[in-house]
């Protein structure tokens, strides 16, 4: 790894650091990991780890990393994605992959904005929230990834926050060793953007504010806390950590293999 250029208090930034100690744990060689990315705050993160590394167009990670996958089984397939690359421009790909079952992990860096581009509306961004495109506020229901991933298909899906790096390890862990389609919905404020702008503070405030979050316990792993704007009015509602959802599947792969098999019998 190398210095980043990620803004002081984004959360990016030990989301990285945490997948990176669960590659050290897991792999002996990175020459067994293939990291695909978009275009984003989040996708940048690829090119500071020294491994197999596809630093694709918007939306597109998924895309690459399904044909990565299928001509190079053998392979991890960790695909590292943001709300706007994955839910917005890529959210057609997101659902598909799911639906599929490819044997690849999904990490999704969930800022509730466009971060790079100049903190446009997202997905992701929650009622009466203050963004460029929106600056009387919000007034589009949000997404919740976990919820849509796991209704087209996905096999694990789980939630996790940057400022909590030790449950989000064990999270990055049991994702990647899951076989089947693995996501993770990892909650990451981007303070110049989004905490600034709507009031909540920098980095160290979006700190505390999430620490205060953890004195509410869900199955043990805690939950991402609510947030109020100036005006008192509830702009996020509390949200579930930890592993959220867990089935076993055939894959796309092995199903492949099976037509393969038929078509020889035949």
């Amino acid at each position: 790894m190398m210095p980043h250029i990620l803004c002081p208090g984004c959360g990016h930034g030990i989301v990285l650091n945490t997948l990176v100690r669960v590659l050290a744990k897991r792999f002996t060689s990175m020459d067994q990991v293939a990291l695909v990315a978009g275009i984003g705050c989040s996708s940048r993160i690829v090119g500071y780890i020294d491994a197999n590394t596809l630093h694709t167009t918007h939306g597109r990670a998924l895309s690459f990393a399904t044909g990565l996958k299928l001509s190079r089984p053998e392979l991890t397939v960790i695909v590292i994605t943001g709300d706007g690359d994955g839910l917005g421009i890529g959210g057609n790909h997101l659902i598909h992959a799911a639906r599929r079952n490819l044997d690849l992990t999904c990490i999704l860096f969930n800022n509730e904005t466009y971060g790079m581009t100049g903190g446009q509306l997202a997905p992701t961004t929650v009622l009466r929230a203050f963004t460029t495109t929106t600056p009387y506020g919000n007034k589009e229901k949000s997404f919740d990834a976990a919820e849509l991933v796991k209704a087209a298909g996905a096999t694990f899906v789980g939630r996790g926050q940057a400022y909590r790096p030790d449950l989000l390890e064990e999270l990055i862990d049991r994702a990647i060793a899951h076989r089947g389609f693995s996501f993770l919905d990892v909650m990451t404020d981007c303070t110049e953007y989004f905490g600034r702008k709507n009031a909540l503070g920098g980095g160290s405030d979006l700190l505390f504010s999430q620490a205060r979050g953890e004195e509410a316990i869900a199955q043990g792993l805690g939950e991402w806390p609510e947030l109020r704007d100036p005006d008192g009015f509830p702009i996020r509602e509390t949200v579930p950590m930890g592993v959220l959802h867990e089935v076993n599947r055939p894959t796309l792969e092995e199903m492949m293999g099976l037509a393969g098999y038929d078509a020889r019998e035949e």
